[in-house]
């Protein structure tokens, strides 16, 4: 980042600071981009021109929003150039950043499951647990975690930076530590798992002077209310349909037991509205059996927020 940047994000516009406080927000520049912005959509919030600028637009005047790189966020947040931001909690442990993480945020650049960096050697190596590594060369973007992942196994080895690229040099070196989320990269290039290192998703951070702030905390706190409610809608759907009352029993018999769903009369005396929300997965096979059961006029929606 160049200082000119750099010197951006200390100071807002004129115009925001003389109108109002302003929140400023770090967003991962990179492969969690689109997803963040993505999620940000879902919450309510329009985030535009991050393909062409590190301050992109959000229609809210009260944040102003900055591209980082996630492996850089946590040390801009701790230093109070940045109020907030998002990373991995990877890059905090990599770090060392003392930081408020305000919550984690499940969501990722492919499924919503953590991350995880692993241990890998080729499939051909005859190397089958850490411990036989000793003495020999480690590649990695994580050097910090890694170095300290084998100093608690007390296994010495060398740690070398990668600057990419880093399942190229499993072959290169006698092992890396690399990110992943499905393993299909590592099988790709016919590497498998030796060990986890770290576990890892994505956290909502704040800076610990400006979590101190009313205006600071109250903004954080409500974008971490209405980013969590998103991310719990994904994988539910709302479901409603018409049920002949002598048919209820049936079909809410059918229905998820731990979901509490609303039944209200209609003007047909004879017949109630069902509604309830259920995990979509669950959906498809409610269906046919809520049909045959005597309900009707059934209708399925997604949802944009689900707060618990």
């Amino acid at each position: 980042m160049s200082a000119r940047q750099s010197e951006q994000m200390k100071n807002p516009s004129k115009d925001n600071q003389l109108s109002q406080p302003v929140l400023k927000l770090g967003i991962p520049k990179g492969s969690l981009q689109n997803a963040t912005i993505d999620l940000f959509a879902k919450a309510g919030f329009s985030i535009t021109g991050a393909d062409r600028s590190y301050f992109p637009q959000i229609d809210d005047p009260q944040i102003q929003p900055i591209l980082l790189r996630a492996q850089e966020m946590s040390r801009y947040v701790e230093a109070g150039v940045l109020d907030a931001g998002f990373t991995g909690y990877d890059w905090i442990m990599e770090n060392n950043s003392k930081v408020h993480e305000v919550c984690p945020l499940e969501y990722s650049k492919a499924t919503s499951a953590p991350a995880r960096w692993v241990l890998a050697v080729p499939n051909e190596s005859k190397v089958q647990n850490p411990e036989d590594l000793e003495g020999g060369i480690i590649a990695t973007e994580l050097v910090g975690v890694t170095q300290r992942y084998f100093r608690r196994k007390k296994i010495r080895v060398k740690v070398e930076f990668s600057w990419g690229a880093t399942e190229v040099k499993a072959r290169l070196v006698n092992g890396i530590v690399e990110l992943t989320e499905t393993g299909s990269s590592l099988r790709a290039n016919n590497l498998r798992i030796v060990d986890t290192v770290l576990v890892s998703t994505t956290r909502f951070i704040a800076n610990r002077q400006a979590w101190k702030d009313s205006f600071k905390r109250q903004k954080i706190e409500n974008l971490a209310i209405l980013l969590n409610a998103a991310i719990n809608a994904k994988t539910l759907v709302g479901m409603k349909m018409n049920v002949a009352k002598k048919d209820l029993p049936a079909v809410l018999q059918i229905l998820p037991a731990e979901k509490s769903p609303t039944v209200s009369p209609l003007a047909d005396s004879d017949y109630a509205a069902v509604e309830i929300v259920v995990e979509e997965k669950v959906e498809r096979e409610l269906i046919p059996r809520l049909k045959y059961a005597g309900a009707s006029g059934i209708i399925t929606y997604s949802l944009n927020k689900v707060i618990h």
